[in-house]
């Protein structure tokens, strides 16, 4: 475990919204890490109460801290409930994930292995038919093989460790691949995310918010390892989220790439 000393403690962050079923079973996957983080941070993007009963149970089941971090339903804003998250961690190191997905069990063993200054990790993630994501709900499993019936890209799947070490400078990490980066399986320093003050909240509506994190974070100087064999992440299947802002936010993405930003002028900050 070549990184492993560096980090003791991490915050998992977990982002949601109006689906307690599959944040149920996301919950489930992080008390079974074999890493486990020292708090909880869910990110709620207005969710209604019965979200937040799920939460309030979840805390009778562990000692880890969940803290509950909820804003009003005012359309998708994920970068700006992730930043009030952010600005309530403790850890000095963040790993990411949406409350649809499920983590293999070291799936944070596996980020905080190849975590290390000067770096951020963007992560894959394993989809889900709708079949099987209903069974999952229904039967609360969580756990999978490669070969599970209703799942696609198996290869993000697979966990080899040499690989896994291998890869993660050289994959995906140049070219077109450069600015790669999902929010539903990442992780940060958080002093990383503080020198470019975290999400850009101008990016409202689905769409690109976590590409422009990503260019951010490079322009500043800091590197991305791809989390390739390992860091397993399950995608639970859901509706597409409305998509009318892409164009906009494509624009605003493209700017950022142009000018070399590092800065989001609306972000993490308003709430340290």
């Amino acid at each position: 475990m070549k990184y492993m000393r560096k980090i003791t403690a991490c915050s998992l962050l977990i982002s949601t919204y109006n689906w307690p079923g599959a944040l149920e079973v996301c919950l489930l996957s992080a008390l079974q890490q074999t890493f486990l983080p020292s708090e909880i941070l869910i990110a709620d993007d207005g969710s209604k109460d019965d979200t937040k009963a799920l939460i309030d149970s979840f805390r009778t089941k562990t000692t880890i801290p969940i803290k509950h971090v909820w804003q009003k339903n005012e359309g998708f804003q994920a970068g700006k409930i992730r930043n009030k998250a952010f600005a309530l961690a403790t850890t000095n190191y963040i790993v990411q994930i949406d409350g649809d997905i499920i983590m293999h069990p070291k799936c944070i063993e596996d980020h905080i292995n190849i975590a290390e200054e000067g770096y951020f990790i963007a992560g894959s993630r394993t989809l889900l038919n709708k079949e099987l994501t209903e069974s999952v709900i229904k039967e609360k499993k969580i756990l999978f093989g490669i070969y599970t019936k209703g799942s696609s890209n198996i290869l993000n799947g697979l966990r080899i460790k040499f690989l896994r070490e291998y890869l993660s400078i050289r994959y995906k990490v140049s070219g077109k691949d450069k600015y790669d980066g999902k929010g539903c399986n990442m992780s940060f320093w958080k002093k990383d995310l503080l020198a470019v003050n975290g999400y850009d909240e101008a990016y409202v509506g689905w769409g690109k918010e976590d590409t422009d994190l990503v260019i951010r974070l490079i322009n500043y100087g800091i590197k991305k390892k791809y989390l390739k064999m390992g860091g397993i992440a399950y995608h639970l299947f859901h509706k597409l989220v409305p998509r009318d802002k892409l164009q906009e936010n494509i624009l605003k993405m493209n700017a950022v790439l142009e000018k070399r930003n590092t800065w989001a002028e609306k972000g993490l900050n308003q709430y340290l």
